[in-house]
This record gives C-alpha cells, structure tokens and sequence, in this order.
C-alpha cells in the first residue's frame, strides 16, 4: 500500500511538471506571435511616414513632431532620442504606432552642400562613346524613418528604415 502512494505521488508531481512545461510553451507561443504582429503593424507606420516624406515641401525645416530637419541624436541602440509619445500615432488593431522621420544630415540649415553634409544616394552615370567628360551623378536625399509599436502585454517593437527622396 506504501509503494502504491509513492508511486502515484510521483506520477502526481511528473504530471504537473508536464502541465507547467506545456504551459510555458505556450506563453512563449503567445509571445512570439505578439511580436511577429507588432512588425507587421509597423509597416503602416513606415508606408505613412514615407507618404508623408513624400509630400514634404520644405526638407530644410522641421515639421510639428515628426519630421526633422537634421539627424537627432541617439542612444546606444541607434533610436532617435526625440518624445516619442509627442510624435504622430497610428492605431492598427491592439497596437499604436509612432513614427518620427529625420532627414540624415548634419550642420546648419538650410543645407548648402549636400554632398558633405547629408547623406545621399548617387545614381550611377552610363558614359556615352562620344562624350568624354562623365558628368557628376545627380543625388537623391536620405531620410532615416524610426517606428515605435505598442502592443498588448507590454509588447514593444521598434523598426527602422532608410528611405530615399529623389
């Protein structure tokens, strides 16, 4: 009778290990696809804040508090260090959604050399056979786009992106 109690209070407490192992697993589950659901969430914020790049009429001022004019500083994570709850939100379901544009360059505004002060982009030059001098590339500005998503259980996502401007 002994034997019987301690074996069915070792099965007892294997199968509650069991249970919590499987419970664990699913958490995790859980979390991954918050995760994964915050990433996808933050494509409306870098497709919106592209759009609104886009529209921009004047690259050398900044705009309310989502656009700046030149590169912010940032912390050890390469995040712009701006308010981002000051920033412009977006709701996707469960998840807000935060995005702040600044354009990659340094120095005073309005920018007189872009070349040495902004990051561009140069396009490539086909060199014809009867010209000889290859003329100078013509350059497309950078803008770095950063995007916060806040999700349901403390959820948080932050993606960047590069965008160009011709």
């Amino acid at each position: 009778m002994v034997v019987v109690l301690v074996l069915l209070t070792v099965m007892l407490l294997g199968g509650m290990a069991l249970a919590r192992m499987t419970e664990v697993g699913t958490l995790a589950a859980g979390n991954a696809a918050f995760r994964e659901t915050s990433l996808q969430a933050s494509e409306v914020g870098v497709n919106t804040a592209f759009a609104a790049v886009q529209a921009l009429v004047d690259e050398n001022t900044s705009a309310g508090n989502w656009y700046y004019a030149t590169t912010q500083a940032q912390d050890a994570n390469g995040v712009p260090t701006v308010d981002f709850d000051l920033a412009p939100e977006l709701v996707v379901g469960a998840y807000r959604v935060r995005y702040v544009v600044d354009r990659v360059c340094t120095g005073a505004m309005p920018v007189t050399e872009p070349l040495r002060q902004c990051l561009v982009k140069q396009v490539p030059q086909i060199e014809s056979a009867t010209n000889k001098e290859k003329p100078d590339p013509p350059t497309a500005r950078q803008f770095r786009i950063t995007v916060r998503v806040m999700g349901p259980k403390d959820t948080q996502a932050w993606v960047q992106a590069l965008i160009t401007k011709g």
